[in-house]
């Protein structure tokens, strides 16, 4: 089974990299973009789906700090 897990900075957390991201926008001409957060997508092909949980939050994501969302995919091969 594939699966991508989304990890992202909590809400309140400080996220510099999301800051420098809203920062750099308006000198690129972009307006009105605002609460930028910068996260990480991981996919991975898994036996067991029922993990997906415990892996997620022992070693793909720091609990203290972020947050997961869990996708299964379909069984096609990555591209």
């Amino acid at each position: 089974m594939r699966a991508r897990v989304l990890v992202r900075p909590k809400q309140g957390i400080l996220d510099p990299q999301g800051v420098a991201v809203e920062r750099a926008l308006p000198a690129l001409g972009f307006k009105g973009v605002s609460e930028v957060r910068i996260g990480r997508l991981i996919e991975l092909e898994i036996d067991d789906p029922s993990e997906l949980e415990s892996i997620s939050s022992r070693l793909l994501a720091n609990p203290l700090i972020e947050d997961f969302e869990i996708e299964l995919l379909d069984d096609a091969p990555a591209a």
